[in-house]
């Protein structure tokens, strides 16, 4: 399958929207929560969006959030999973960031999710608990640097 990834457009938000709120892990308890505008905010004026194409249609995106040094989202459509669309995403976000800056990067995600496994895998490292019982995990720059790709 072919992935493609690009900057995220305004008039993505629709879809990143559907995938947001379609996936079965780290669910909105109230998909009202996560507005538009909040998902705007985000990629333009807070950091940066990406989305990943796949068979003509948005698969998945991420968004990074410069001013709280975190990924505010990262997420695929369960109709894409382990097909490396979630891997290509996280991999250009962070080489983003890292471009932008050499401080620390850090997520929450919820214990026991096939996210936890992927960023254990990906490198980043648990530092704490954040929220409600989220694992809290930091990447540093020179673990990102350093990475066995």
């Amino acid at each position: 399958m072919n992935i493609i990834t690009r900057e995220a457009r305004l008039e993505d938000i629709p879809q990143i929207q559907v995938i947001r709120n379609a996936v079965k892990e780290n669910t909105l308890s109230d998909p009202g929560l996560v507005t538009d505008r909040d998902c705007e905010l985000f990629m333009f004026e807070r950091g940066k969006g990406w989305v990943g194409e796949a068979e003509g249609q948005i698969a998945g995106f991420s968004i990074v959030d410069l001013q709280e040094k975190n990924v505010w989202a990262l997420f695929v459509h369960p109709d894409f999973e382990n097909k490396r669309v979630g891997r290509k995403l996280h991999d250009i976000m962070l080489d983003w960031y890292f471009e932008q800056t050499k401080e620390h990067i850090w997520l929450g995600t919820s214990p026991q999710t096939r996210a936890e496994t992927f960023y254990r895998k990906s490198g980043w490292k648990e530092i704490g608990v954040h929220g409600k019982n989220e694992i809290k995990f930091e990447m540093t720059y020179d673990n990102w640097k350093d990475r066995i790709v």
